[in-house]
């Protein structure tokens, strides 16, 4: 009797840990990802928030047309690194983690030829339009900044390969390292450039290019520790052609993104001089925090997304963009309506109280920003659906009205034309993205059975 009643014990107790165990595997197998999730987003904070108090205290530090001629560079490596995410790092993700996730160690040597054809490009096209600059004695610092962004460029891509190739192993630890490291580089650097009256966008660029190095440097000598190398590894000619197979679309799509918003630079700076290029990156620069979080979340809702059109088809996509689009939009109205009422208070604080004859505008900028935030919900569930050509083909729309708009306002009214153009563009791509969506979803439900929605 004892010892039935010792049995019955024992197993009640055991039945009794059975979830309390399994709560805590549960817990074992949460934690990892919560580390690693949580350094991914230390890293990307770490990279996004030192360029923006680059971009900061240059506008506080340089004069206009220096900061414009800086603004001017900038967006021509913005083009740059649109073509570089799109063709090598948006695809290295996927490929790393199906097709050569055991080699690993060869995939990377790869990319590393595809870097350098990358880099001898932007090397050809960026040194001529410096030495363009240079002969027509363009005294506005252009020149300057223009050989610093071909110096910087180079440097700046091969520093987000390095990061990327530590998340192909899901080691995001050494990454958030090589991120502070770059961050404090360039900041110490850039304030001992202030400090000694050296500072210009030639050095400023020269700073990101050292900083970028020497974190590369940092990053590559580490990471034969972490890659696997099971099989041999494509050759350059076999990664490239996958790589463009998966990116040429997101690439026209980057391409079309550029136009509406990064086009105005070039063209304030060629009809009003580099001033105005300036005044309009130091309203853009209002609205980086919002887009860096807001870009951050969507690779986070992207996999979601993802997985409720396998699963649910057209009710879940619905139901996704019904709530991204909701979080976006609130999201950014929030930001505003705590940013507007204080913008000659935010205009004092962070540039020193230059700027300030532009402040007005930045409600038109609030406007455009919300537009384009809530165009973040139809975008990611169009490319959740395997769908990047809709997103093209709604850029491209938002592009061509950019053209015949944007550019007839900015050539008559200047920067306030410049943001009326952005914000019709902001508009029409929102629009055309809630209608291709709409469209995709509706030919989804045509197909599906009928009890598909209540199953």
């Amino acid at each position: 009797m004892n010892s039935h009643d010792s049995i019955t014990s024992v197993m009640e107790q055991t039945v009794a840990a059975g979830p309390a165990r399994g709560a805590q595997s549960k817990l074992r197998k949460a934690l990892p990802w919560a580390t690693k999730g949580g350094l991914a987003i230390v890293d990307q904070g770490l990279i996004s928030g030192s360029n923006f108090l680059l971009g900061i205290l240059l506008a506080r530090w340089l004069v206009p047309e220096q900061y414009g001629a800086y603004a001017l560079a900038f967006s021509l490596f913005l083009l740059l690194s649109f073509l570089y995410h799109s063709m090598l790092l948006e695809p290295m993700a996927v490929f790393s983690g199906s097709a050569y996730h055991k080699s690993l160690r060869g995939y990377l040597r790869a990319l590393v030829w595809i870097h350098l054809a990358i880099t001898a490009l932007t090397i050809v096209c960026l040194g001529g339009a410096a030495g363009i600059a240079f002969l027509r004695g363009e005294g506005n610092g252009l020149p300057g900044a223009l050989l610093g962004v071909t110096i910087a460029s180079p440097c700046i891509l091969l520093f987000w390969l390095a990061r990327r190739a530590y998340y192909m192993e899901l080691s995001p630890a050494r990454a958030a390292t090589g991120a502070f490291v770059y961050c404090v580089l360039l900041v110490s650097g850039l304030f001992l450039l202030y400090r000694k009256g050296l500072l210009s966008p030639l050095t400023a660029y020269e700073l990101m290019a050292t900083g970028a190095l020497v974190t590369a440097t940092y990053l590559f000598v580490n990471l034969r520790k972490v890659l696997s190398s099971e099989e041999p590894g494509p050759t350059a000619r076999e990664a490239w052609s996958k790589h463009w197979g998966y990116g040429r679309w997101a690439l026209a799509s980057a391409l079309a993104t550029w136009i509406p918003y990064y086009m105005y630079y070039p063209l304030l700076s060629m009809w009003f001089g580099m001033a105005p290029a300036g005044q309009l990156r130091a309203l853009m620069n209002l609205a980086l925090p919002l887009e860096q979080s807001f870009t951050a979340l969507s690779c986070l809702f992207l996999p979601y997304a993802a997985r409720l059109w396998d699963a649910e088809g057209a009710k879940g996509s619905s139901m996704i963009n019904r709530r991204l689009t909701l979080l976006f939009t609130v999201g950014a109205v929030v930001y505003w309506a705590a940013m507007v009422p204080l913008k000659t208070q935010v205009f004092h604080l962070l540039y020193g109280g230059k700027y300030l004859e532009v402040a007005y505008l930045i409600p038109l900028v609030a406007l455009e920003t919300t537009l384009w935030s809530a165009a973040f919900g139809p975008t990611i569930v169009l490319r959740a659906m395997e769908a990047p050509q809709l997103v093209f083909q709604a850029r491209m729309a938002a592009s061509a009205l950019s053209l015949v708009v944007g550019l007839p306002l900015t050539f008559k009214y200047g920067l306030w034309g410049c943001v009326v153009g952005i914000v019709v563009t902001n508009a029409v791509g929102l629009v055309m993205c809630m209608a291709l969506l709409r469209r995709r979803v509706s030919n989804r439900a045509a197909l599906e059975p009928a009890g598909a929605e209540s199953s």
